[in-house]
């Protein structure tokens, strides 16, 4: 793993780590696994030797600043995906430890503002010469450059969130076709408005689906999904109720696998390395993932880069580090060592 300059890797034993969250503000099951990630957490810091202290987080930015003054922190193991119930708040968070001098885990604000709005994100992947399907958006400042992609109609599109993660909004309906340019905005203004944020619409890649995991810009062993007893024309998309809802066909369909046929070792490694080159250009810290999809040619695409993944014991990223030898708690170890500091 990479070394950084005041990396706080030597923590003292019985250091205080602040675990800074955002407060629920319902009982999805998105919301909820966030309860499950501090706890795992926790536990991980006190079998290191270290002193978890939680710290909720919301839009009162004032009270989390007192709470994290009063605390004393050596660190702060960040953990804010929204605040308010808005991902794209989630910056605020960081940029408060910036302001108090705390060092902290994770990526810095750079990262997250880089990543957070997915249709910006892409124009940066462009800029660096990584392969990310064409998409549209109705405002921003990215609207005028994307509208200069080649795109040919009828076209098979699929809606997202702008700004909001783990596949909130995403199920069957979001894969369209639409026949023109005209369509597909007015498609993207109605459910817009029906969602109450920004969507855009993306290629559809229909291929098999990738995530790299990054842990200290190291890749760890890609991970595809698998699309299994779909029945013909259900879109093969990992959605909501295949992430969330256990309960769902689309969940029980959708198992992660790290074996591989000798055919795919050069497919792998090109997708390490495209990885590790989105750790470099967007400036990633601590532990990332990137999402990928093949085409029908096996042309590896990306579909978003993801500076805060999930840190569940039974998550994606944990299976990963499971896969190259890391346990989960040496793997929240090695994370607070690449904590950052803030200016970094």
């Amino acid at each position: 793993m990479s070394q950084r300059s005041g990396v706080p890797g030597g923590l003292a034993a019985g250091s205080r780590i602040a675990l800074l969250y955002d407060e629920l503000l319902g009982e999805t099951p998105d919301l909820l696994d966030g309860e499950v990630q501090r706890q795992a957490i926790a536990q991980a810091l006190i079998e290191l030797g270290h002193e978890p202290i939680p710290i909720p987080c919301d839009l009162d930015l004032a009270a989390a600043r007192e709470r994290l003054r009063q605390c004393e922190p050596a660190l702060v193991f960040n953990l804010v995906e929204s605040l308010g119930g808005s991902d794209r708040l989630m910056p605020l968070a960081t940029l408060l430890l910036e302001s108090l001098g705390l060092p902290y885990t994770g990526c810095p604000t750079a990262a997250i503002v880089a990543t957070n709005d997915k249709p910006a994100s892409k124009r940066r992947m462009r800029e660096l010469g990584l392969p990310t399907p064409a998409c549209r958006r109705l405002s921003g400042r990215e609207a005028k450059s994307f509208a200069l992609e080649a795109m040919r109609f009828p076209a098979e599109m699929i809606i997202k969130s702008v700004a909001e993660h783990a596949s909130v909004g995403l199920d069957d309906a979001s894969v369209v076709t639409v026949d023109s340019e005209a369509e597909l905005a007015a498609l993207l203004d109605e459910r817009s408005r029906s969602a109450g944020r920004e969507l855009f619409a993306e290629t559809y890649v229909r291929g098999r689906e990738f995530n790299l995991s990054l842990l200290d810009g190291r890749a760890l062993p890609p991970a595809e999904i698998v699309f299994e007893n779909y029945p013909e024309g259900k879109p093969r998309i990992v959605g909501y109720a295949a992430k969330w809802v256990e309960a769902s066909p689309e969940y029980d369909g959708t198992p992660r696998t790290f074996e591989f046929s000798s055919d795919d070792g050069p497919l792998l490694e090109r997708l390490c390395r495209i990885a590790e080159a989105c750790w470099d250009g967007f400036g990633l810290a601590g532990a990332a993932r990137v999402d990928f999809r093949t085409d029908e040619t096996g042309e590896p695409w990306i579909l978003e880069v993801n500076a805060n993944p999930c840190l569940n014991p039974d998550g994606g990223f944990a299976a990963a580090c499971g896969q190259a030898g890391i346990g989960y708690v040496d793997m929240i170890g090695a994370i607070v060592a690449a904590g950052v500091r803030p200016g970094e």
